[in-house]
């Protein structure tokens, strides 16, 4: 064997990795004749019913003539439309994503005196445990804030006296201290990495206990915590739309999945930002950023119908930015007609646009979202009807507001912890088997070899 260093890909890996390709191929016809639901799919892209929930519901159809065709989406948490709720904290000029939270976690809407006594409680819980960002997030810094977060996420769990206790009571305070501090591990985490790797200045501010989750973010990230109110307002929109999407999306199933076999809260959250961190799930946005920058550098008029419709049918044709034949931020595995999470999301990132000068670049978008459902029909052989998803806008919102591209993800799981509190709770609840769905073995059955007569 050679002296080789920690991440070498040396050539005795490189024919094993041959053997492994080999025997890791199935057959893809043999998931037909068994009827196996890739990707716990069917046919036309629908789950497979695997669990029930009463945390938050996902529709994108109605029912016509007995048969259930595509309709507006609408995403409603614990029984109230999204729509209506963003629409409330609007009227009421006030941050919504701790009544979101209290919503979730609860299954009602806060008073007055409930969501200001739970506020403070977030707020008592948003401080990390002594020399944790000296002794942890100082140390080995990842470039990945993801990694940085589940790592930290881990450690907390040496911190915590009743660490594997999952009574609903312990559970909470865990689920409740882990959604205060997600944001102070995930920023301290990318001012670190920015400091020791690329010598940037280092700045630790400290939260402050009158901020909204929001404004907390925008305080510890930059280094004079300066920001508008339209920023800190669409920044918690942003959060409260990412918050919560139904039981089956990939990270909120493994939150299921894992809490299934009885582990501890801070394994199941690790597990749970594992799959967030995946390019298919929560690195989304990112690619929608970098799509539109390469398009912005390739087109010469920004406005031109037909200038735009090309490079969209250059980016299917995997002629375009990372040839992989995809038009990010436009298509859902649930909604057809309309993401109402983007549709929300629209007229802040419009608001935002005109704040920040940068009118011609939200007008792009929007003829982007006219024209690419129309030129992918044409291009590709689709079952249901396609429309800007919520990544279509968050990463240009999140550009506005000089988020850095690292801790685009990282900000979807600031949200998404709280819906992953939420499952874990109701696994713990209303479960109590492990989940263990069935693998059909199809290779045959061998006599063993001795090793002398191999």
């Amino acid at each position: 064997m050679h002296t080789n260093t920690y991440s070498e890909i040396i050539p005795e890996l490189l024919e094993l990795s041959k053997l492994c390709e080999k025997t890791a191929t199935i057959n893809p016809a043999l998931y037909t004749e068994y009827d196996v639901k890739r990707g716990l799919r069917d046919v036309n892209g629908k789950g497979v019913l695997v669990g029930l929930t009463q945390i938050s519901d996902v529709c994108a159809t109605k029912m016509e003539n007995g048969k259930s065709v595509p309709a507006d989406g609408n995403l409603y948490y614990r029984g109230y439309n999204v729509k209506d709720i963003v629409k409330g904290i609007e009227d009421q000029n006030h941050f919504g994503f701790e009544e979101s939270t209290y919503l979730l976690l609860f299954g009602e809407l806060p008073t007055k005196q409930q969501l200001d006594q739970f506020t403070s409680l977030l707020s008592y819980y948003r401080t990390l445990p002594t020399s944790f960002v000296r002794d942890i997030i100082m140390k080995a810094p990842s470039k990945d804030m993801m990694n940085t977060l589940a790592r930290s996420v881990l450690t907390l769990y040496s911190y915590d006296e009743k660490a594997d206790d999952i009574s609903l009571p312990n559970v909470l305070r865990q689920c409740l201290q882990l959604i205060s501090l997600f944001p102070l591990l995930s920023v301290y985490g990318y001012q670190a990495y920015k400091h020791y790797h690329d010598g940037a200045s280092l700045f630790i501010h400290q939260p402050k206990p009158e901020y909204s989750t929001a404004e907390n973010i925008l305080h510890v990230l930059r280094p004079d915590s300066k920001f508008s109110a339209l920023e800190a307002k669409l920044l918690d929109i942003a959060l409260i739309l990412h918050m919560e999407h139904g039981g089956g999306n990939n990270s909120t199933f493994t939150t299921h999945l894992v809490s299934s076999s009885g582990t501890d809260t801070y394994s199941v959250i690790a597990a749970s930002l594992g799959s967030l961190k995946g390019p298919k799930h929560g690195g989304a946005n990112i690619k929608v950023v970098q799509m539109l920058e390469d398009m912005k550098e390739k087109l010469k008029d920004w406005t031109d119908e037909e200038e735009v419709g090309n490079y969209l049918r250059a980016l299917l044709n995997k002629e375009a930015f990372d040839h992989a034949g995809l038009i990010y931020g436009m298509g859902h595995a649930v909604y057809s007609l309309s993401d109402p999470r983007a549709e929300i999301f629209h007229s802040f990132v419009e608001r935002l646009s005109r704040e920040k000068g940068k009118e011609k670049e939200f007008a792009l978008y929007t003829l982007i979202k006219q024209l690419a459902p129309k030129i992918i029909a044409q291009e590709r052989k689709i079952y249901k009807g396609v429309s800007p998803n919520v990544d279509f806008y968050s990463g240009f919102a999140y550009s506005m507001l000089n988020l850095p591209l690292e801790l685009y993800t990282p900000i979807f799981a600031i949200a998404r912890i709280t819906g992953w509190s939420a499952h874990r709770l109701e696994e713990l609840s209303y479960s109590g088997k492990i989940m263990r769905p069935a693998y059909k073995y199809v290779d045959e059955h061998k006599s063993y070899i001795p090793l002398s007569e191999r």
